[in-house]
């Protein structure tokens, strides 16, 4: 009785997984030396399937439910080799698990800034995070191309893979979306439409379904920051090039008075270098317009116009420089650069 005890215990007759919540999505149930019984019950649950493998091919793929292992359920079985006594006598086979309920929360980035391209701005190099869930659509498909004989498969394992597949769309999603970086952050839902649109068949491919993906930050690196906040001051003041030298002026006043504080040269001289140049006493004549009565307004305006008459050849050659520094970051159009430099070198005849 004992040798039979001890027989019977080598022949499985139950089986079944019950997920420990680990984030594993492939588990092949334990075999050993165990043998399946011809008959054996097998129970797939809600948001698992089975996949039966034999001689390292797939013979079939059960879905949620109860099954009885027989020639009847699984034809396969017939061809099995050894198998006599009108296929009644235990098998060995592989019984691989598959989660399929979805993984949420899952989280993607761009651990550096990557270049895309934009109607506006050319070339930009943009941050981006945000999370994806997906399931297991297909576990064919995913025990042939991921997860293989491993005795069992884990979200983490898979995180690298697919975080790297929606990096290489992002330039693809922002080109379809059709919208221009100014407008991203403010139609985050519609780029997240776009690269879902781009990523679902790539997950397939995997047998996988992507069930949704968020954009929940778009950024700039810093130095691209200050550029695009000058070019939304430009914007605000229009193309007149004296607002566009009051804009300029205005943000180096505070500069400028933490270098005279600490006794960093003149104010004049510091304006000069900041692009306030040979128009910095028309800015100054007109900011004290708003102040002053309309006989002192004159006299500053007579003022400005005298020290315009007498700029020196080296200042228009410096702010022509840094005017042609505006342009190649696209601040100023051809136009308004053309202008600016005939302006400028007739005060040098």
């Amino acid at each position: 009785m004992a040798l039979m005890d001890f027989i019977k215990k080598q022949f499985i007759d139950i089986i079944q997984w019950t997920e420990s919540g680990d984030g594993t999505l492939a588990w092949r149930f334990p075999m050993a030396d165990m043998e399946i019984q011809y008959g054996a019950s097998l129970t797939v649950r809600d948001s698992q399937m089975a996949v039966f493998v034999n001689e390292g091919k797939i013979a079939d793929v059960f879905g949620p439910g109860m099954y009885k292992l027989t020639t009847q359920t699984i034809p396969v079985l017939t061809y099995l080799k050894n198998w006599d006594k009108l296929f009644e006598s235990p098998f060995k086979s592989d019984v691989y698990f598959f989660s399929t309920r979805q993984q949420l929360d899952q989280r993607w980035g761009t651990p550096q800034p990557i270049t895309i391209r934009d109607k506006d701005f050319g070339a930009v190099r943009l941050r981006a995070f945000g999370n994806y869930n997906f399931h297991i659509a297909d576990p064919k498909l995913f025990y042939q191309n991921i997860s293989g004989t491993t005795p069992a498969y884990s979200v983490s394992q898979l995180d690298g893979q697919l975080r790297g597949t929606i990096l290489q769309h992002i330039s693809d999603a922002i080109a379809q979306s059709g919208i221009p970086f100014l407008d991203l952050a403010a139609n985050q839902m519609e780029f997240a439409k776009a690269l879902f649109t781009e990523l679902d068949p790539v997950f397939a491919t995997s047998g996988l379904k992507l069930d949704g993906i968020t954009v929940q930050n778009l950024s700039l690196p810093e130095e691209l920051q200050k550029l695009l906040d000058q070019r939304i001051g430009m914007g605000m003041v229009g193309n007149d090039m004296g607002k566009f030298m009051q804009y300029q002026t205005a943000q180096a006043i505070p500069e400028m008075a933490k270098a005279a504080g600490s006794g960093g040269g003149s104010i004049a001289g510091d304006a000069m270098g900041l692009g306030a140049g040979v128009a910095l006493g028309q800015v100054l004549a007109q900011n004290l317009q708003q102040g002053l009565q309309s006989g002192a307004a004159q006299n500053a305006a007579a003022a400005a116009a005298a020290a315009a008459a007498t700029v020196k050849p080296d200042d228009v050659m410096a702010t022509l420089e840094k005017l042609g520094d505006l342009k190649a970051k696209g601040i100023l159009t051809q136009e308004e650069f053309d202008a600016k430099k005939a302006e400028l070198l007739k005060k040098l005849t």
